[in-house]
């Protein structure tokens, strides 16, 4: 089929009326998409938005797909098409054939032939796809590629006042709880949650996802149950998708009925694909399944005091990997000695040292603070081993002024070592009075308090498995 300009001007004036009518998202996209797959003479079409760690596509808007397409597993950035990340344009021939193509066997049945994938750009990284599909095989013309890049770059438009209408509307909700509240000069990003969900429970259990950084998707996919001929009589689609978990949740109120006929669904799933981890969760569920796989206690006693979860358990291991790999690396052949200085480097120092693959000793070291201001430092306690001619690596949890940790290393000096390194989980640079070299670094942050992970306020929240901000008291 060969699309005329003035076919494609059409579209592009129909879908910059959409993005600016006031719908929600999902309908501004699922009527943009409308609009795609008409003026391109195209079976279907989906805008697709990827999560900010670039692994997984989530569909805002749609038209012409069946459920069973639209919902055949979470899509691998990585793996389905992955061009498109670079910023170019992909075109697939035949989908079943494809390897590119993540569920081939989905898109034979639904006579899915070609697929047309072109990237949304916002500045110079790519936030979303725009695919169009099609049951016959199609070429892509340059006038076609001139109209899906316009139609991204419109996409990225969309997105980016759902994002900032959400922002809004989060900082209303933060300021009707705390007036007193002073806002941080930083605001740091939060992913775009394009979801409309269909009961108040989806909504609560993904805050609270959102509150502990637990990644989640929403009824990414449908699984067939029951067949009539060739037509499928029966689906069953979890709500969330829990990717870090590997986990299908669907959740049910504590009406008996309900119950009843959602465990017999999920029985069924369970006996028909045998590899799916799947659970059926009330109200009174989350905070027990938060709490077995380390996110957060029953009854939320222990994070009362939590403003909002900066680095989750997940986020944090695979940091403290990544920090142990380089380290590995960059000692490969010697032996170190790692140094921590009590109480809060315990949790980091334990857990880094457990990946590293090397011979490794450990020290402590314990100081106090006096002084006017509390800076002057005493070390009372100090080496039990001799670190002469020894590869060391000074290990610490934060470091702020890095005034202390100045007065460390030329203590440490002192004694001759061989090589002398640091590695800090935190590095809160706004407050750097010392010139210290950082040799690793786990994550930057604000200029805000916070807890978890071994860091405590008055003795308090080192237990905690992430690391969080503590919530500012409340005026008089």
């Amino acid at each position: 089929m060969t699309t005329s300009k003035g076919h494609y001007y059409l579209g592009l004036q129909q879908a910059t009326a959409l993005s600016n009518s006031g719908l929600t998202l999902r309908r501004t996209c699922n009527a943009i998409a409308k609009v795609i797959a008409k003026s391109m003479g195209m079976t279907g079409c989906r805008v697709l938005l990827l999560n900010p760690k670039n692994e997984y596509l989530t569909t805002v808007g749609s038209f012409g797909l069946s459920d069973l397409y639209l919902r055949k597993g979470p899509l691998d950035a990585r793996k389905s098409l992955p061009e498109v990340l670079e910023g170019e344009i992909a075109i697939v021939s035949h989908a079943p054939s494809d390897e590119r193509v993540q569920h081939p066997e989905v898109a034979e049945s639904q006579h899915v032939v070609t697929i047309i994938a072109s990237p949304i750009i916002r500045g110079s990284d790519v936030i979303g796809q725009v695919r169009v599909y099609s049951r016959q095989e199609r070429s892509l013309s340059d006038l076609d590629q001139e109209f899906l890049r316009a139609i991204g770059n419109l996409c990225a438009v969309v997105l980016d006042k759902a994002e900032l209408s959400q922002f809004k509307e989060r900082v209303k909700r933060n300021c009707a709880k705390a007036p007193r509240q002073v806002l941080p000069a930083h605001v740091p990003s939060t992913p775009l949650k394009p979801t409309e969900f269909a009961h108040e429970s989806e909504a609560e259990f993904a805050h609270l996802l959102d509150f502990y950084q637990i990644e989640w998707l929403y009824e990414p996919r449908s699984f067939p149950l029951a067949w009539n001929g060739d037509g499928i009589s029966q689906m069953f689609t979890p709500d969330f998708y829990l990717p870090e978990l590997d986990m299908y949740v669907e959740l049910t109120t504590m009406k008996q009925d309900l119950i009843t006929s959602k465990n017999r669904k999920v029985r069924k799933l369970r006996e028909m694909y045998p590899d799916i981890n799947v659970r059926l969760l009330t109200r009174k569920d989350f905070a027990r399944l938060l709490a077995k796989y380390g996110y957060g206690p029953l009854g939320e006693a222990k994070v009362a005091g939590v403003g909002r979860v900066l680095f989750s358990q997940t986020q944090i291991k695979r940091k403290v990997r990544s920090l142990a790999r380089r380290i590995s690396k960059d000692y490969v052949g010697q032996r170190i000695v790692m140094i921590g200085v009590l109480k809060g480097v315990m949790c980091f120092m334990s857990d880094l040292m457990q990946q590293i693959s090397l011979p490794v000793k450990t020290d402590y070291m314990d100081i106090s603070h006096y002084g006017g201001d509390g800076d002057i430092v005493k070390i009372t306690r100090d080496l039990d081993c001799s670190i002469a001619g020894k590869h060391v690596l000074m290990v610490e949890d934060i470091v702020d002024t890095g005034m202390t940790l100045n007065y460390l290393l030329t203590h440490l000096e002192s004694h001759r070592p061989a090589s002398l390194r640091v590695c800090s989980l935190l590095d809160r640079k706004q407050r750097r009075l010392a010139n210290v070299k950082l040799d690793y670094v786990g994550f930057e942050i604000a200029d805000e308090f916070v807890v978890g992970y071994g860091l405590d306020y008055h003795g308090e929240y080192r237990n905690l498995p992430f690391i969080g901000t503590l919530q500012e008291e409340k005026g008089d």
